[in-house]
């Protein structure tokens, strides 16, 4: 059995998130979903997610596409990764961590054989959570 992960905050679920984890999947039998710790999610995107982390994970385990949903770690980022000796570790292309480090870091741990996949982008013009929470934002303003 082929296990694929990925990682993210998936703060509002949109199109985006869902081609995301239909790329993963269709990389191997199981995909493995690490949503992102608030604190992380928090110091990477600077600014509180608008569901917390526990309400994120449960709306990732909602979905039949994924087949196992976890927290993410909180610092020991690849260690966590480990625990689950994934053969595919998949990225988002709007994802801070390159390539290249996270081949560094799979290798460290003793993943050298984990293939590192870039995943296409499903529309960034439209479905990405910044871009969703904006327009949101805009159509309440119309509202009043």
């Amino acid at each position: 059995m082929k296990v694929v992960m990925c990682f993210g905050a998936f703060d509002g679920l949109h199109p985006g998130h869902l081609d995301f984890f239909r790329q993963a999947k269709a990389l191997g039998d199981s995909l493995i979903v690490s949503v992102g710790r608030d604190y992380n999610v928090e110091k990477i995107k600077h600014k509180r997610p608008l569901f917390n982390e526990e309400e994120r994970l449960d709306m990732i385990r909602q979905l039949k596409i994924v087949d196992n949903a976890v927290l993410g770690a909180v610092d020991d980022f690849f260690d966590h990764i480990k625990e689950y000796l994934p053969d595919v570790v998949c990225l988002g292309y709007d994802q801070w961590a390159s390539d290249t480090l996270v081949r560094r870091e799979l290798d460290k741990v003793g993943l050298k054989k984990t293939e590192v996949v870039r995943l296409k982008p499903h529309n960034h013009l439209k479905a990405k959570s910044t871009i969703l929470k904006q327009k949101s934002e805009e159509f309440k303003k119309f509202e009043e």
